[in-house]
């Protein structure tokens, strides 16, 4: 495996000591700056390939909201994941770090465990999507062919390849195969296999949380349940209809990315999905069905 490449920017060189003490392990290659000024340096340069940023707000010079306005506003680094650290931790100042792209937060002084863990969770999304891209190449024309469709899935592999295959039926594919990722992987975890938000973000500090969607799926209990996921052509637009066998969720509050939730490790999929993926997004019932639809031009 090779390494992953983490910039971390903090004008305190005590915080830098800690973090670069907290993220020594050999799979992750650390850069530091000191500044605002320096980290953009460090980031526009032509041969910058950092997997991952770990951001301070509070800085002289070029704040943080600002290195990061920067970053969502290059395509070349719009999608690499930035962590934000700060001890301005009101709703307000969460939800403008939100708006801008900062979708991992931690907030100062932080647990080392936390730290680790938003690392993890971070550097594990950003994985996903890259796979997710990789999948589609060569799918593309082939879907498009369809009027309509019913697919099954089980695991989360499942899940990937086919929010791979189906994101080309989106004017932008990545967001859409990033979207549909986020609801098949809702729908088998929290649906069928019962794990919330609380259990998922336990599971996600140990580090547990893919084994234990593993050994679930393999319980007779779960066993025989899937996830239906119907697509219908709607003239210009496509229609994706998911379905679980479980008993539903409170699905009204991860409609929106919440500052309260920002600290989580988990819990954001829904509402980027929602945002950035969906002309449309409807849970139905007790939320064990959402009908999502993309936009025209996919076709």
């Amino acid at each position: 495996m090779s390494e992953m490449k983490i910039l971390v920017v903090d004008d305190e060189p005590f915080n830098l000591d800690i973090i670069i003490e907290t993220l020594d392990d050999p799979s992750y290659q650390l850069t530091t700056a000191e500044s605002g000024e320096e980290a953009w340096d460090l980031l526009s340069r032509p041969d910058s390939d950092f997997d991952l940023v770990v951001l301070d707000r509070m800085m002289r010079g070029i704040d943080g909201i600002e290195v990061l306005r920067r970053i969502k506003a290059d395509p070349r680094l719009s999608e690499v994941p930035v962590i934000m650290q700060t001890a301005a931790a009101s709703p307000d100042q969460v939800r403008e770090g939100l708006q801008a792209g900062a979708h991992y937060y931690l907030t100062k002084p932080f647990e080392l465990e936390a730290l680790e863990t938003i690392v993890r969770a971070a550097l594990e999304d950003a994985a996903q999507r890259r796979s997710l891209l990789d999948g589609m190449n060569h799918q593309a024309r082939v879907i498009k062919l369809a009027d309509s469709a019913v697919f099954r899935i089980r695991t989360l592999e499942d899940a990937q390849h086919l929010a791979a295959l189906l994101g080309n039926l989106f004017p932008e594919p990545q967001l859409g195969a990033m979207g549909l990722s986020e609801l098949f992987i809702n729908a088998i975890e929290h649906g069928n296999l019962g794990i919330d938000f609380a259990e998922k973000s336990r599971l996600k500090e140990q580090d547990r949380w893919h084994d234990e969607v593993v050994h679930r799926l393999g319980l007779p209990e779960f066993r025989e349940l899937s996830v239906t996921v119907s697509i219908a052509r709607k003239g210009s637009d496509w229609e994706f209809l998911i379905e679980d066998q479980g008993k539903g969720f409170e699905w009204e509050r991860f409609l929106e990315l919440d500052p309260e939730r920002a600290f989580a490790p988990n819990g954001r999929g829904i509402a980027l999905a929602r945002q950035l993926a969906f002309s449309r997004l409807t849970y139905e019932g007790s939320g064990n069905r959402v009908r999502v639809l993309a936009d025209g031009g996919a076709a």
